[in-house]
């Protein structure tokens, strides 16, 4: 699939449902990759995945994932210029709490003059074609997270940083440290207006709002405005499907 096939970078005119993958599994990703979501996600951070499982797992989403996503484990360039070489097509960056922090982020997937990832796109370059390095700015997309009171305070300033053109926000870190503990809280008031603020400051901005949920959160993620929606994740549907299997037969003789 040459670069120019790919889709262009997430955009305020439409909204996209994604998938999460935490396990070094081969055949889940390519099941995902399959089944037509507008984007996966390999998850590094709190995930299963390794450094050495990235390249087969990006493997097994081609040609068929419209974009591979990798949360990188940290905000630090080697890592996140080793993510997109490999062939990711953007990366999600944790624990972005300052403008200097999410142009730090932005910086690691741009190449010089205007960022400081370093040239030697080895596998991106292989299957996406001799043009990748000119095309980087319009196709490699960084997505700083939003999950702490810190990023909530520097809100504007984060995305005003030439570059963020979508954040991504974990409701986990977000709920611990607003006080209420991991875990999505609506309903209480702490939690929804700070969605609501980072979905308002997005519009201000021009910024794509994505988030992780579930399918049983998706369209009120939506109605709040948000574009860009994590609905499943691996784990959690095989322990879904685990128990539920068991459940049905829990009255067996």
């Amino acid at each position: 699939m040459p670069y120019d096939s790919f889709p262009l970078l997430f955009n305020t005119d439409q909204t996209s449902l994604g998938c999460w993958i935490k396990t070094p599994s081969s055949m889940a990703v390519e099941l995902a990759a399959r089944t037509g979501f507008d984007y996966l996600c390999l998850d590094m951070q709190h995930g299963l995945v390794t450094k050495e499982d990235l390249v087969p797992l990006l493997t097994a989403a081609r040609p068929e994932a419209a974009r591979t996503l990798v949360r990188v484990p940290s905000n630090e360039t080697g890592i996140i210029g080793w993510a997109l070489d490999a062939g990711a097509t953007g990366v999600i960056v944790p624990m972005v709490n300052s403008a200097a922090e999410a142009q730090a982020a932005v910086a690691a997937c741009r190449y010089s003059p205007v960022g400081i990832r370093s040239v030697g796109p080895t596998r991106a370059a292989t299957i996406y074609g001799p043009a990748y390095v000119d095309q980087v700015i319009e196709r490699v997309q960084c997505l700083p997270m939003i999950e702490t009171t810190s990023a909530l305070h520097a809100l504007d300033d984060i995305l005003s940083v030439e570059g963020v053109d979508a954040i991504y926000v974990g409701p986990s870190d977000l709920s611990t440290s607003l006080g209420l503990g991991p875990g999505n809280h609506d309903g209480e008031s702490p939690f929804d207006e700070a969605l609501d603020t980072i979905v308002a400051a997005c519009k201000r901005h021009g910024v794509v709002p994505g988030i992780h949920a579930n399918t049983a959160l998706a369209a009120r993620r939506f109605e709040q405005g948000f574009k860009v929606v994590t609905i499943v994740e691996d784990l959690g549907s095989l322990d879904t499907s685990f128990a539920g299997a068991l459940n049905e037969l829990a009255d067996r003789q």
